[in-house]
């Protein structure tokens, strides 16, 4: 079962998050049949989302990661709760490039240059949106800069999604490290020292390591303290219903083209995938005009 947990460090002058993501990408990439390439980007996305919007205080705030890119992904969009739940989809879900590095998937140049903006809807006439320019393109590194430049918090983001020769996901996860206002020199250079250590968040989740020994690993001596612990879901929130109603709320100009096409409409969620079809006669009920 996915997880992830939200601690403190040396006295409160540390923040920490990490997150084990395998379901939750997995299911993401069977709903939109992702490309190794867009599996990881978005699963990468994702993780980030989901201990992201563990920061939301009330179950109705969201947080909406969006990249706006030039590679040939053309795009990502992850929304999250601080429930734990996530979703997300990617614009082009078949993008295949050349890696770079044996064993490394090529996620920076499916993004190229872009723009990632972080929007979080906390219920106010107007939500907050932080922008910064795509620095690699990897999304760790994107968000690291985001946190220090826009909100001013120097921060370790590192996100990983492994897949098998089968290209399903074998293991997804990361953590997010955040250094807090007072804190000591000392302490700042030692976490810099471990981080150093560590060759890539992808290697400590194909050792198996859980949210809780990859903390143990980087904050050991740092009396690392879990404040809680959150189950993370890939969950969508529509339904028949809700596409009902978005029908329904077509000019009824909309609706006479459709069924003058003589064909039921079938409509898709961008985030989970699911299949909604309306017959001819559903569509005359909706504008009104009963039963031929």
């Amino acid at each position: 079962m996915d997880y992830m947990i939200r601690g403190t460090a040396a006295g409160g002058s540390l923040r920490f998050f990490a997150a084990c993501t395998k379901d939750t990408v997995e299911f993401a990439r069977q709903a939109h049949s992702l490309s190794p390439i867009a599996c990881a980007a978005l699963g990468r996305l994702l993780t980030a989302g989901a201990m992201m919007g563990y920061l939301m205080k009330d179950y109705q705030d969201l947080l909406t990661l969006m990249t706006d890119c030039d590679g040939p992904i053309k795009g990502l969009t992850v929304t999250a709760d601080c429930a734990g739940h996530v979703k997300g989809y990617v614009k082009n879900p078949d993008v295949d490039l050349p890696s770079k590095k044996p064993g490394k998937l090529n996620v920076g140049d499916a993004l190229d240059l872009g723009v990632l903006s972080v929007i979080r809807d906390v219920g106010l006439k107007e939500p907050y949106v932080g922008q910064t320019i795509l620095q690699t393109g990897e999304i760790a590194e994107d968000l690291t800069y985001y946190f220090a430049s826009s909100e001013q918090t120097p921060s370790s983001v590192a996100l990983g999604v492994l897949l098998t020769r089968e290209n399903t996901v074998d293991a997804a996860g990361g953590f997010i490290l955040q250094v807090m206002p007072g804190a000591e020199d000392e302490a700042v250079a030692l976490l810099e020292e471990r981080l150093g250590t560590v060759s890539s968040v992808t290697a400590l989740l194909a050792e198996g390591r859980m949210p809780e020994d990859i903390m143990e690993t980087l904050l050991s001596g740092f009396s690392p303290e879990i404040l809680d612990r959150c189950p993370v879901s890939f969950t969508c929130g529509c339904s028949r219903e809700k596409t009902e109603g978005m029908l329904r709320s077509l000019p009824k100009r909309d609706l006479r083209e459709m069924i003058d096409d003589g064909e039921p409409v079938e409509a898709v969620c961008h985030f989970c995938g699911k299949k909604y079809v309306f017959s001819t006669e559903e569509l005359r009920e909706m504008a009104g005009e009963g039963h031929a």
